[in-house]
């Protein structure tokens, strides 16, 4: 007889927390994927995360900083779906679900301790999915849960949320309609005590109206912290691990410090420029000491880079809050000296050149049609995009050996948030008919490389001639800061050395007229609204003082394309006349590409047709025109055509005086005189002026006359014999 199996019905907890507005998020752990170290599952409305966390019990060796992974996946069956391509199924991340990976890496990674480096992996999938409950504000939240229920050494809780302002309200955590029409749309992340991360995009508010979204997204992120809190509890509180993944030497650390210290602070001091110069005059001492170590030495080679790191970070930060100046010698305020060019590629539809300091954009704008645009496949988002933004950062411009493979996550990033950043003030879609690719290559890059491509792709757009609302310029802020003494120092237009050492890497980008996009990450607790609104200040003095540089080269939009630009042009008709444009099988339409030279996309759009016509001269252009609107005008009683015969019949001839549109020409309106016959009379193909008398109201024919075109033959005078 064989065994009795026994099966454990699972024990599931579960925990919730309402939004202001009463919706409820759930969640809950112990039913699925209960091997993980940390799982839970959350839901809202009907959609549906399962997060999961793991971490090595042991370090590898040698390495010395935290191997974190986060990996965002939306599985298509979440909404219904099946995945577009060969292979019909999930494979390499798309950059949607890259962006959201990135958004949570950001919010918890500064919350692992510094010395723990073992592998650390956390998986989200979507296995659900509602439009009414964004995926990307509550992956986070999800994620922090996972790793508060488990025992790696995770300093959380935390949580994301979307914060939008709809029709002057704010919104938590909003449906994807109500998104679409927000005027200010943030992802905030944050603990209980400080934000942590911010990503957005604006359309041009103020920095005070920012703060305001900011606290109220803070207000519901401590609600679903103290949740977690109570839902660990309620799992029964995991003690975190015990780890060892760093060997130390307190002897050889104090040595080091009394040793070097006040070498690098004057090093520092020199406030070199260049940073090639600058790095080798701060890391000089310790290629000295290193050189004089004899060989057989059993001093740690290790620690010692390790700990002069820690001494070159405090000698720079403390140059900057004792004495008010910074590694290149500028002020807190000052930004880099500024020029740009526009047109410097002759054969491209748009391009720019800026350069701030050591970091430079080459960047081009090319116009498409509509057959360019870019296919979205995706398990939330699907359909098509007409901007596109691509962001390149090859090795070289560190003066690097790289590899030159495609884009990692980082510029996936960085061109997000410029994308952000310009289509802020892109003419709107109904207004243009262009498919925009907007693609920055860095060739120099020594800080804030993101903050470049918003500047130069601004100015390439204008040098495109795309009437653009205005000049986009950005700007990253950071901040250093002594938590023992309570000095801080904001800092304008930071290097890349000081977004190492510093606290804070804040990019804002902007117009005239306000804020458009902005990106922030915290690397220190503490951030008070005061500092953060100091901080944003800032940040727009520096914003317009770059933008009255980028004036200096173009303010406003060419006037005109250039001349090798594919001209576009939109004609809307009646939903009625699609079908007559496109004709029976596509012949009409093509009909029209083949003998102009044009190219003509027809669209269906809030029930009207939107004819798309790309040419490369202004009189392929006006032929083309012509034939559309040729075919959608209507006739009009008593307006006098050119017309072209057809064909001839015994009782007159067709004629046809619109494209696609014949009308019947009477024998007895040919001429006044009475015509027996037709032979003789016309001929086809021959070119006649005819006027239309009348459409019939039941077949909707037409009745076309010449002779009314011509002089009438004078009457003729009777005799008194007749």
């Amino acid at each position: 007889m064989p065994p009795t199996i026994y099966f454990m019905k699972p024990t599931v907890i579960t925990k919730s927390c309402k939004l202001p507005d009463g919706r409820e998020i759930i969640i809950e752990t112990g039913k699925l994927a209960r091997q993980a170290d940390g799982s839970v599952v959350l839901r809202m409305g009907n959609t549906m995360l399962l997060a999961t966390v793991v971490s090595a019990q042991d370090a590898k060796e040698g390495t010395d900083f935290l191997p974190l992974s986060v990996d965002y996946q939306e599985k298509f069956a979440s909404t219904g779906k099946v995945p577009g391509g060969f292979l019909k199924r999930e494979s390499k991340l798309s950059d949607y679900e890259v962006l959201i990976s990135r958004l949570v890496d950001r919010a918890i990674r500064p919350l692992f301790p510094n010395d723990y480096h073992a592998d650390t992996q956390v998986m989200i999938y979507l296995i659900s999915g509602d439009e009414g409950a964004l995926p990307d504000a509550l992956a986070a939240f999800a994620a922090s849960a996972a790793l508060s229920i488990s025992d790696i050494p995770f300093q959380g809780p935390i949580s994301e949320v979307r914060v939008a302002r709809v029709d002057g309200k704010f919104v938590i955590n909003p449906s994807m309609a109500d998104k679409n029409r927000a005027d200010i749309d943030l992802i905030v992340a944050a603990s209980i005590e400080n934000i942590l991360m911010v990503e957005g995009e604006m359309k041009e508010v103020s920095e005070e109206e920012m703060l305001e979204a900011l606290k109220i997204a803070h207000e519901a992120i401590i609600e679903q912290c103290k949740v977690q809190i109570e839902f660990a509890d309620a799992v029964g509180r995991k003690e975190k691990r015990v780890y060892n993944h760093e060997d130390n030497d307190e002897t050889l650390r104090v040595e080091l410090w009394s040793k070097f210290y006040d070498q690098v602070y004057a090093a520092a001091a020199q406030l070199i420029k260049n940073k090639k110069l600058r790095s080798e005059a701060l890391s000089k001492p310790l290629d000295e000491y290193l050189e004089s170590l004899p060989e057989d030495t059993t001093v740690n080679k290790s620690l010692v880079k390790r700990y002069y790191k820690e001494i070159v970070k405090k000698a720079a930060r403390n140059l900057s809050l004792n004495e008010n100046v910074r590694l290149d010698g500028r002020k807190t305020r000052e930004i880099r000296t500024i020029w740009s060019e526009v047109d410097y590629l002759p054969s491209t539809h748009g391009s720019a050149i800026f350069t701030r300091g050591e970091t430079q954009s080459l960047t081009t704008v090319t116009l498409g049609t509509k057959l360019d645009e870019q296919m979205i496949d995706g398990a939330m988002i699907s359909g098509s995009s007409k901007f596109i933004l691509h962001y390149n950062f090859p090795g070289f411009s560190t003066g690097e050996v790289k590899p030159n493979r495609g884009p990692g996550r980082r510029e996936v990033g960085h061109g997000n948030l410029a994308f952000r950043a310009l289509k802020q003030v892109l003419p709107p879609d109904e207004k243009n008919p262009y498919t925009i690719r907007i693609v920055s290559d860095i060739l120099e890059s020594n800080g804030s490389s993101s903050m470049a491509t918003v500047c130069a792709g601004s100015l390439a757009l204008m040098d495109a001639g795309l009437p653009v609302k205005g000049l986009v310029s950005g700007i990253a802020m950071g901040m250093i800061s002594d938590s023992e003494t309570g000095k801080y120092a904001i800092l304008s237009d930071i290097l890349g050395d000081e977004d190492h050492l510093g606290d804070m890497d804040f990019k804002v980008t902007g117009t005239e007229q306000g804020i458009t996009a902005c990106q922030m990450d915290l690397k220190v607790d503490g951030l008070t609204y005061e500092v953060l609104k100091e901080a944003l200040l800032q940040a727009r003095e520096g914003r317009l003082h770059i933008l009255n540089e980028m004036k200096k080269t173009i303010a406003v939009p060419r006037a005109d394309l250039k001349p090798h630009t594919p001209r576009a042009e939109t004609v809307i008709i009646e939903k009625e006349m699609i079908g007559a444009i496109i004709g029976p099988g596509g012949k009409v339409v093509q009909d029209i590409q083949n003998t102009t030279g044009a190219t003509v996309v027809i669209e269906e759009v809030n029930n009207k047709g939107v004819v798309n016509v790309f040419a490369n001269t202004k009189e392929v252009m006006d032929a083309a025109l012509r034939r559309i609107r040729g075919i959608v005008a209507v006739p009009e009683v008593g307006e006098v055509y050119d017309g072209k015969v057809k064909s001839i019949m015994p009782f007159g001839a067709f004629v046809e005086f619109m494209p696609g549109k014949d009308g019947l020409l009477h024998i007895s309106e040919i001429k006044w005189e009475r015509l027996e016959t037709m032979e003789g009379v016309l001929e086809v193909g021959e070119e006649i002026k005819v006027k239309l008398i009348e459409v019939d109201k039941k077949t909707g024919k037409f009745r076309l006359s010449r002779k009314v075109l011509l002089p009438r033959p004078p009457k003729k005078e009777t005799t008194a014999a007749e």
